[in-house]
């Protein structure tokens, strides 16, 4: 009787810590309220049958419970419960799996007017690349990657040089405007996530997955990585900032195409180059200065 009170007692602890728990969803700040619709549906499938298994199990520890002179009716098979459950089993799956598999279709279809920008992850840090004003990324290859070159952009491609390159800092996203997100990861498994976007990708080496969504609403937000990627995963946080069209395009005229970052390099070079012709030309003077020149 004890035992039968308890799961009773579970169930409907379990149902009103759900409605009054102080722990729920970020509020959403992307166009994917249909994923927080699955997680509803899912959470009243799963609770209802939670709640009924229990109260299943309550029911029999008190209905068939020890007493004195009655004997249990051994019965090894019953063809109508069988049946009966693969019904309600089946009917149980699919309102998990149909709803999910909708979204699903959404996500993967980007609308034709999302902008394309690239997340790359690394041991322990985000970068990302916008297009510039060609609307074009460049391509990359992870075997260029290095100091100087650490999202591995192609140099030859003309599509890349406009590119703008933010290296380990925040990223900025207008809003209302839909963006294709592709991601890279340049050593082991990432998962890149925004809570409030809803919307997560796993991030594999040596692939390109994506994902799209439209900002819905200006803020800070959360950068974390969802998949465990080493000894710093805990400290991979970034962050994504959702600005109006007149602060983005502000944002942007601030950074660096990927251009300037190499010439540097380049401007380098050619400082070496030119200190050197005027150090011999310098020693070509100082010769002819001399008394035995003249």
């Amino acid at each position: 009787m004890a035992i039968a009170l308890v799961l009773v007692l579970v169930v409907v602890g379990s149902v009103v810590f759900h409605f009054l728990s102080p722990w729920w969803w970020t509020p959403i700040a992307s166009n994917w309220d249909y994923i927080d619709n699955t997680i509803i549906i899912s959470f009243w499938i799963t609770g209802v049958v939670f709640a009924a298994v229990v109260l299943f199990m309550a029911y029999c520890v008190f209905r068939f419970r020890h007493r004195e002179g009655n004997r249990a009716a051994y019965e090894p098979e019953n063809q109508r419960l069988e049946r009966w459950l693969t019904v309600v089993t089946a009917v149980g799956v699919t309102a998990l799996l149909v709803p999910g598999l909708f979204v699903w279709s959404r996500f993967v279809t980007v609308p034709s007017d999302a902008t394309e920008l690239e997340v790359v992850a690394q041991q322990w840090q985000w970068s990302f690349r916008l297009p510039g004003k060609d609307g074009k990324l460049g391509t990359s290859d992870t075997r260029i990657v290095s100091a100087e070159n650490p999202l591995g952009i192609v140099p030859s491609d003309p599509n890349g040089q406009d590119d703008i390159v933010v290296e380990a800092a925040d990223l900025h996203l207008p809003v209302g405007k839909p963006v294709k997100v592709l991601l890279r990861s340049i050593d082991v498994l990432h998962d890149f996530y925004i809570p409030e976007f809803r919307a997560k990708m796993d991030m594999i080496p040596g692939s390109v997955t994506y994902f799209w969504f439209t900002p819905t609403r200006t803020g800070t937000f959360q950068v974390l990585c969802a998949e465990l990627c080493g000894q710093g995963h805990p400290l991979m946080h970034g962050v994504a900032v959702v600005d109006t069209e007149q602060d983005y395009l502000a944002w942007v005229g601030q950074q660096q195409t990927f251009a300037q970052l190499s010439a540097p390099q380049k401007t380098g070079s050619a400082a070496r180059s030119t200190e050197s012709t005027t150090a011999s030309g310098l020693d070509v003077a100082a010769k002819l200065e001399t008394p035995e020149a003249r």
